[in-house]
């Protein structure tokens, strides 16, 4: 938890059991009273039932004003002296990770089809099809990042306005039915048309599921299950070739060519599942129960879990409820907190590594001389292998406790597959050679989920998630656009400005996660002294005056 302990003050009793000493306030009678009178054994309670920061009166006292206040959704199941087991934990956050992370996921699989099925249908004829070239290629790259950038920030404040269980829904139906319609494309201006279309109906669709999922989980928990998240990236990039091969079977069918047939089939899969989110995803944890699902998700006592376990892990996520807008002075101290922008410049960096290799793999496979059906079975193993790096460099961060650490691991794997692909002469010559190297580079462990977990928990504030999630997801477009314009036509085909570059970038890459570490922990000391020169009459007073100030607070620390 990334929320400092100066002032908790909760223990635990020699006996193994929760004190009956404890300091609560009673946010039903308005008064400070002493600890629950039962006692349980501690080995039996969840972490977060045990020790908390609501044990501390003062801070119950003024985070309950804040629930308050913003009319929190969950403000009815909030209670500072409501413990519950491990086995219960287990058995919500089990039923939680089937109801919102597969969602999620199956979500993300709907958002990865139609945003990387043009790599697939450029194993087939629609370069030659359009009259495109390659810089007509990368325009449309650029046109669809451009729009995906422009509508990430509006998309979010729209979402956090009406709600991502609304919002969602929306967005997905309508660029499923864009995806389709791309079979009809005749020329250039059909083309870039289409792909800014539907750049601007999927910006936003990420840091949406984000905030969504994070009503549900800890901060702790949110790297692993953004973790499962992505891993629909890579296996729907692999699936999505798998579906293309066969697709691509039916060119020449009705005068149709395969990439045409391969827009129309799986603009209708996502258009399927577009129409299910409408009926898949509640508002929050605390309202599940609609007319198509009475009984809803949870049980009242299992909401109530949830809703304390989120709040005692970090009191800021009930700050506003989830139909509230931001004003404009939000949005604008959100865009300026140059904490998070540490974090923004490595996903920035990081993610222009791989861009060019993964859009340009089914050229550079076709000009190795291997078929449209070769080519799409080419582009599966580096997706299979993306997610075993994916799942791994997640979990080693939890286990860890290290963001910046395990953030620097990509541009590492990068360094070597980079630096064979520069001065191996036998790179794009040697058939499989060139393979293994464009295969190892493609699985280097993704930084997608670590960048939005760790901007999520260093917010300390609703409205500063929701802008920071937008604005990591803009410095990975950026990245996209940037990466999308490294391999040019008079570079071809071995590109190898382009991978010079990108081994320039990658060498960057590595070094700069360490730098922003330090800065964190500069900031913490820092913080940590200020902290500790008041007294303990200051330390309530500055606790009371600056609940609103996220993660300026001084006993609020930067987690790296």
């Amino acid at each position: 938890m990334a929320y400092s302990n100066h002032s908790q003050s909760g223990s635990t009793s020699s006996s193994g059991s929760v004190a009956s000493d404890k300091v609560f306030y009673d946010i039903n009678q308005n008064e400070i009273i002493e600890g629950s009178n039962a006692s349980f054994e501690t080995e039996d309670l969840a972490p977060l039932a045990v020790d908390h920061i609501f044990q501390n009166a003062e801070k119950c006292k003024t985070w309950n004003a804040v629930y308050k206040k913003a009319q929190y959704e969950g403000l009815h199941h909030f209670d500072p002296t409501f413990v519950w087991t491990k086995k219960e934990e287990r058995s919500v956050l089990l039923r939680t990770e089937l109801r919102v992370t597969f969602v999620a996921f199956l979500l993300f699989v709907a958002l990865d089809i139609d945003r990387y099925n043009m790599a697939n249908a450029t194993a087939g004829t629609i370069l030659k099809d359009l009259k495109l070239t390659t810089n007509d290629y990368n325009l449309g790259s650029t046109v669809n990042l451009v729009c995906f950038l422009a509508s990430e920030l509006p998309s979010q404040l729209l979402s956090k306005k009406i709600g991502p269980d609304r919002w969602i829904p929306i967005q997905l139906t309508a660029w499923s039915l864009v995806a389709t319609f791309q079979c009809f494309m005749q020329n250039k201006a059909g083309f870039l048309v289409c792909r800014g279309l539907l750049g601007a109906l999927q910006g936003g669709f990420i840091p949406d599921v984000s905030l969504w999922i994070s009503y549900f989980y800890t901060n702790s928990e949110m790297s692993t299950r953004l973790g499962y998240f992505y891993i629909a990236n890579p296996l729907t990039q692999a699936l999505a070739s798998l579906l293309s091969y066969g697709i691509f079977s039916l060119h020449g069918h009705s005068g149709w060519a395969g990439w045409r047939w391969v827009f129309m089939i799986e603009g209708l899969i996502t258009l399927v599942l577009g129409i299910s989110a409408f009926f898949l995803m509640p508002p929050s944890v605390t309202q599940t129960k609609v007319w198509f699902r009475p009984n809803g998700w949870y049980t009242e006592r299992q909401e109530k879990i949830l809703v304390n376990r989120v709040l005692r892990d970090d009191p800021s996520k009930g700050d506003m409820h989830n139909r509230e807008a931001l004003t404009f002075g939000m949005i604008w101290k959100s865009i300026t907190d140059y904490d998070l922008w540490p974090v923004y410049v490595c996903r920035l960096l990081t993610d222009i590594i791989g861009t060019p290799i993964s859009k340009y793999q089914a050229i550079l496979y076709r000009s190795q001389g291997f078929s449209t059906m070769k080519t799409n079975l080419l582009m599966i193993p580096p997706n299979i292998l993306t997610i075993f790096t994916l799942l791994a460099s997640v979990h080693l961060s939890k286990w860890s406790r290290q963001f910046a650490y395990v953030y620097c691991f990509s541009a590492l794997w990068w360094i070597p597959c980079l630096a064979a692909m520069r001065w191996w002469p036998g790179f794009l010559h040697n058939v499989w050679g060139s393979y293994a190297l464009i295969f190892i580079g493609l699985g280097a462990p993704p930084d997608w989920p670590l960048s939005i977990s760790w901007v999520s928990a260093n917010s300390y504030s609703v409205r500063t998630r929701t802008v920071s999630g937008a604005l990591v997801n803009i410095a990975s477009q950026l990245a996209a656009i940037i990466g999308a314009n490294i391999f040019r036509k008079d570079d071809a085909p071995r590109y190898q400005r382009g991978v010079k570059q990108l081994f320039g970038i990658a060498v960057t890459s590595f070094f700069v996660p360490f730098l922003v570490k330090c800065y964190y922990m500069a900031r913490n000391n820092w913080k940590s002294r200020k902290w500790a020169n008041l007294s303990l009459e200051d330390q309530a007073e500055y606790d009371h005056k600056n609940v609103a100030e996220g993660n300026k607070r001084l006993d609020f620390l930067f987690v790296h």
